[in-house]
C-alpha cells in the first residue's frame, strides 16, 4: 500500500510528504511521520478520515504542536492539519472563529476591538481547535468561560452543534479530549464590551511578567502539570529540588520549575522520561499525583 499516493489520488487538499514534526512541535522533537494533510474543507476531511480508518492508519489531528510530545522514532501514522479551517466572522461580542485559526492572533484582535474575555490566551501559541480540545487558559480563567458552542465532527462523519454544558468544560480538559474521535471544526465565542486601552495595557502588563517569569527563549510547551488543588505544581518540584535537572537536552528550567525546556539536543524520549519522575518523586514525598497537561503521542 502507497499511503502517500492513495491520499493524493483522493484530492482531499495539501500532502506534505517530508512532515519532520520537531519542525511543527513547540518543543522541537520528534521524528518524521508519514504525511501530513490539510484538507481543503469539511467534506474533504471526511473523505480522508473514512479512507485512514478503512485502511487502519493512525492518524493525529495536530494545531500548532505547542501541547504534544512526540517520540524521536518515526511517527506511524497521517498528521491531519486544520490550517484551512480558519474563517472568522465577529458580530458584535459574538465570535466565529475556524479551528485552524491561531489562537494568539485571534486574542490580539478581538482585544484590539474593545471584546474583553480572551485576553488570558495571547501568550498561548495553539490554534482554536487545540484550545478548546484542551480547554487551554490563564489566569484563573480558560476556553470554558467563553466558548457557547462547538461545531464539531462525530467519529461517524456527522456535522454536529455541542453545546457548551455538553463539551464538559473542567481544568485543562474537556469532552473532546475524552472523546477523542470528535474533531473540533469551529467555536463560537462571546466576549464581553470592555474599554480597549485597559484591555491592551493588562496584556502588556502579563507579557512582561511572562518574559520575567518563563523560559520562552527555549523550545518548551508550557507548563507541564496542572496545578493541584490549593498549590503550585512548580513549588512541589522546586521542594523536590528538581529544578534545573535534566535528563538529555531536557532540562526543568530555572526560570519557572513547571517548564521543561529543550537546551538543544532534547528527544520526545528525555522529557517524557523527565516528567514521569518528577511526577513519581512527588507522588512518593507528597502522595500528590500531579496530572500532565501535555499529551504524549506514540
Amino acid at each position: 500500500m502507497n499511503i502517500i499516493k492513495d491520499i493524493k489520488s483522493l484530492n482531499v487538499g495539501r500532502v506534505d510528504s517530508n512532515y519532520y514534526l520537531k519542525d511543527h512541535t513547540t518543543y522541537k522533537v520528534g521524528g518524521k511521520a508519514i504525511c501530513a494533510v490539510s484538507p481543503e474543507d469539511e467534506k474533504k476531511l471526511i473523505d480522508l478520515l473514512i479512507y485512514l480508518k478503512e485502511n487502519n492508519i493512525k492518524y493525529k489531528v495536530l494545531g500548532n504542536g505547542s501541547n504534544v510530545i512526540f517520540n524521536s522514532s518515526n511517527y506511524d501514522g497521517v498528521i491531519i492539519k486544520l490550517d484551512n479551517f480558519n474563517s472568522l466572522k465577529i458580530i458584535n461580542n459574538k465570535i466565529i472563529v475556524g479551528a485552524g485559526y491561531p489562537l494568539n492572533k485571534l486574542a490580539i484582535r478581538v482585544s484590539r476591538l474593545g471584546l474583553t474575555g480572551l485576553e488570558f490566551a495571547t501568550g498561548i501559541p495553539g490554534t482554536v481547535g487545540g484550545a478548546v480540545y484542551m480547554n487551554a487558559g490563564a489566569y484563573k480563567t480558560d476556553m470554558g468561560y467563553i466558548v457557547t458552542s462547538v461545531k464539531v465532527l462525530t467519529p461517524d462523519y456527522k456535522i454536529k452543534t455541542m453545546t457548551n454544558k455538553e463539551l464538559d468544560f473542567h481544568y485543562r480538559t474537556s469532552f473532546l479530549q475524552k472523546n477523542s474521535g470528535y474533531i473540533c471544526i469551529e467555536a463560537t465565542l462571546i466576549l464581553i464590551k470592555g474599554n480597549t486601552d485597559e484591555i491592551m495595557e493588562l496584556i502588556e502588563e502579563r507579557k512582561i511578567r511572562r518574559l520575567e517569569t518563563q523560559p520562552l527563549e527555549y523550545p518548551s510547551a508550557g507548563s507541564v502539570f496542572r496545578n493541584p488543588e490549593g498549590d503550585f505544581a512548580g513549588r512541589l518540584i522546586e521542594e523536590i529540588g528538581y529544578k534545573g535537572k535534566s535528563i538529555g537536552g531536557a532540562m526543568v528550567s530555572l526560570k519557572h520549575a513547571n517548564f521543561i525546556i529543550n537546551t538543544g539536543n532534547a528527544k520526545g524520549e528525555d522529557i517524557k522520561k523527565l516528567i514521569m519522575e518528577i511526577k513519581d518523586k512527588v507522588k512518593e514525598k507528597y502522595n500528590i499525583d500531579l496530572k500532565v497537561e501535555q499529551e504524549f503521542v506514540e
